[in-house]
């Protein structure tokens, strides 16, 4: 078992399994262009509780087959996570987004995708004022432009 050394923005190092940490295409990139495994990878934008949680859903979903290419026609499902993700993602709402951010830095698709969807369910079914509840967004609309966007979007 080959080891790398992922080192956070607080400096923190975590040695990690080579295939656990290439689940990352920026990790497979840097090892297969211009790194040598025994170099430690720094990750300056993602902090080592967020990469502990990474690391954790990384080393779980090792075995996974890889994700199939985008098709933008394709429907997307967003109540297809599976019961381990769920429970892994229930975290609080500034969590979420820095894993969902540490995905889209590190180009892990699969993390990604499942943070997103958990986003979208907290979202589904909503009316813009929940959603402004859930998020804390201040509503910057006057009344009279949300009547206006109201009278505009009468299908929603």
């Amino acid at each position: 078992m080959s080891i790398v050394k992922l080192q956070s923005s607080e400096g923190d190092l975590f040695p990690v399994d080579v295939e656990i940490a290439k689940q990352s295409i920026l990790i497979k990139e840097l090892l297969e262009n211009t790194m040598d495994q025994d170099d430690t990878i720094p990750l300056c934008k993602v902090n080592s509780a967020i990469l502990k949680k990474v690391i954790t859903w990384a080393s779980h979903h090792k075995d996974d087959p890889p994700l199939p290419e985008d098709d933008e026609n394709k429907e997307r499902r967003t109540d297809d996570i599976s019961s381990w993700d769920a429970e892994f993602l229930k975290v609080d709402q500034g969590t979420l987004f820095d894993i969902m951010l540490a995905a889209n830095y590190l180009d892990m698709r699969g993390l990604l995708e499942v943070t997103c969807k958990t986003v979208a369910g907290l979202i589904k079914g909503r009316t813009s004022e929940e959603i402004r509840r859930v998020f804390s967004l201040k509503n910057d609309f006057t009344p009279t432009e949300e009547e206006q966007i109201r009278k505009e979007n009468l299908w929603l």
